[in-house]
């Protein structure tokens, strides 16, 4: 950020998935928000699965440059870069758990997005509330709210709002019935089970937009264009 200077943002939302697709997708349009109005919203991204690919982005400060090509709504090609300021960090739970948990007692947090595939919203048995994490995205999710739900007291007013992106029909019902699933399974309070029901926001969504891998063909030009 020293050699690309420009606004941060606190922290208010975490993103399990690091991909292109929500880089390109849900960050893009944080950093168009933060421009545009003031919702002033950083974006802590939690690796959902334990690997090296792709790089971290706290290598770069979070930084990246998204590319958007096409037509626009006049059927005239457009092309443009954007540098892309909406993340501020990429926390790996298996490498930094005490990290990771954290993020459940941080009062400025609200939104909640993912894109684990397709088979991310699932069930994983075995998957236990003090395992350093969980193995399946909706344990980690029912961990995390668990963690905020006791330390907040099970206030409603610190209640997140979900926003999955899979790929799934009724993403956002079939994920929080996973949560309450391992709630139940884990033989958490009734309390807590009421809370994920009343103080949270599970969304359901159908997202829309295409977006490609990495040009590396045309890695060379593009180095040299931006």
């Amino acid at each position: 950020r020293q050699n690309f200077p420009g606004p941060q943002y606190p922290t208010r939302a975490i993103q399990f998935g690091e991909g292109n697709f929500l880089r390109a997708f849900i960050d893009w349009q944080l950093d168009l928000l933060n421009e545009k109005t003031d919702l002033a919203t950083g974006v802590t991204i939690v690796r959902p699965i334990n690997t090296v690919f792709p790089p971290s982005l706290n290598t770069q400060d979070g930084l990246y440059t998204t590319g958007i090509r096409g037509l626009n709504e006049r059927g005239e090609a457009v092309s443009e870069a954007r540098i892309i300021r909406s993340v501020n960090n990429e926390i790996n739970p298996w490498q930094d758990f005490a990290g990771y948990l954290a993020l459940a007692r941080d009062p400025e947090i609200t939104f909640v997005f993912s894109n684990t595939t397709e088979a991310g919203i699932s069930y994983h048995a075995g998957d236990r509330p003090d395992d350093m994490p969980p193995v399946s995205f909706p344990a980690k999710l029912t961990q995390l709210l668990l963690e905020r739900f006791r330390h907040f007291n099970g206030a409603a007013d610190k209640g997140w709002t979900i926003i999955p992106c899979e790929l799934i029909d009724y993403n956002g019902e079939a994920l929080k019935a996973l949560v309450l699933r391992y709630a139940k399974e884990w033989q958490l309070p009734t309390a807590f089970s009421d809370w994920v029901e009343t103080a949270n926001t599970f969304c359901s969504t159908l997202v829309d937009r295409i977006v490609t891998g990495n040009p590396r063909e045309e890695a060379d030009k593009l180095e040299a264009e931006l």
